[in-house]
């Protein structure tokens, strides 16, 4: 209708930057990159991950929690003074900021899992550790922990990203690996706990598109001892990629066969019976684990980070390399707005995940 303004939402951005060298990288970059990806959102989340950002507390498990209100805090210190050997408390530095209303309080605690103590028999520390994440989220009222993972932590919030990055004085943090998202909420309520990146452990994600699947991804991880609670479908995914990765120790391109497989059709047309046997074996295995709809993904992890679109590629991803450098956004401006000529800019095939990795040589 002629003089009516119309409104159509982008539907998220993400953005990811890697330091194959293992050089730490300023906050600042991140958030510049996100910033250039604006319209992509409505103000209504943001978020960052680091990695490497605490390097002299490198060997504890770095636990970042929101509480509705301060009293909330204590019923998790006790459990943590209980369960875990609590090295440090202190709350998250923040700042004033313009577009950032009412926040959550803030803390992050650095913490050991006992020597000997409350462990199940042949529980490892990584799993004794996601037990108590899932307790604080699931049984605690007014607390969440948002990541979990050593020498790493995320940042989010309700705001535009580079409003969510200076809340945090992310400019004070340096990384060899970030990860970003601004949000656009079409089908889950707009709140701190329910911002991007999700993460536990040493994993988390970022994630542009919408999981149809998420009902029965739930049900299938429940199974294993997680639970979602933080009322946003891309945290069944960061579940998905602990238990593939960690658990079952699964190599990463045969958990992108599982999150994005072929077509049936496709692999009925595959010319090798190995591989068609494969496949098929896959996606009757590992049918609760797909992850259908349209999405596209960064993962990031301790060694680098990955991007993933679903079999037809209804979200965006652009890759690019250049100067030692990993760049994933979803839009190749993100990626320029950091690194003006890159050696090479490319987008990865859909359904085939595009990866960047710290040198083997490099210690984090």
């Amino acid at each position: 209708m002629k003089g009516v303004q119309r409104y159509i939402p982008s539907g998220c951005a993400t953005a990811g930057i890697l330091h194959e060298g293992g050089e730490l990288i300023g906050g600042e970059v991140i958030m510049q990159s996100i910033a250039a990806m604006h319209e992509r959102s409505n103000g209504l989340g943001g978020g960052f991950v680091g990695y490497g950002i605490y390097p002299e507390m490198k060997d504890f498990y770095a636990l970042h929690l929101m509480y509705d209100q301060d009293r909330d805090r204590p019923a998790v210190e006790e459990l943590l003074e209980r369960k875990m050997s609590l090295v440090r408390s202190e709350r998250i530095p923040t700042r004033p900021t313009p577009g950032v209303g009412l926040a959550p309080v803030m803390w992050r605690y650095f913490v050991q899992v006992p020597p000997a103590g409350p462990r199940l028999i042949d529980e490892s520390e990584d799993d004794y550790v996601v037990r108590i994440v899932m307790h604080i989220n699931l049984e605690l009222e007014g607390a969440y922990v948002i990541s979990s993972g050593k020498n790493m932590g995320v940042f989010k919030g309700v705001g535009y990203p580079e409003d969510i990055g200076r809340f945090f004085r992310l400019e004070e943090y340096q990384a060899y690996l970030w990860i970003a998202h601004a949000r656009f909420p079409t089908n889950s309520p707009a709140w701190w706990g329910g911002a991007h990146p999700f993460s536990l452990l040493e994993w988390s994600v970022v994630h542009n598109g919408e999981l149809s699947s998420y009902g029965i991804n739930k049900r299938y991880v429940e199974q294993f001892g997680y639970r979602c609670t933080l009322m946003t479908d891309t945290e069944v995914l960061v579940y998905l990629l602990d238990l593939f990765l960690r658990r079952q120790k699964l190599p990463w391109r045969m958990v992108c066969a599982i999150l994005a497989p072929p077509f049936w059709e496709q692999i009925e047309r595959m010319s090798s019976p190995q591989k068609q046997a494969a496949y098929i074996a896959l996606r009757q295995v590992y049918g609760g684990g797909l992850a259908n709809g349209p999405f596209s993904i960064i993962v990031g992890h301790r060694r680098g980070l990955i991007g993933l679109t679903d079999r037809i590629k209804l979200r965006p991803l652009i890759a690019a390399q250049g100067d030692g450098m990993v760049y994933l956004a979803s839009e190749e401006a993100a990626i320029r707005a950091v690194c003006p000529s890159p050696r090479e800019v490319w987008e990865p095939r859909a359904g085939f995940p595009v990866e960047g990795r710290l040198r083997q040589e490099v210690v984090v």
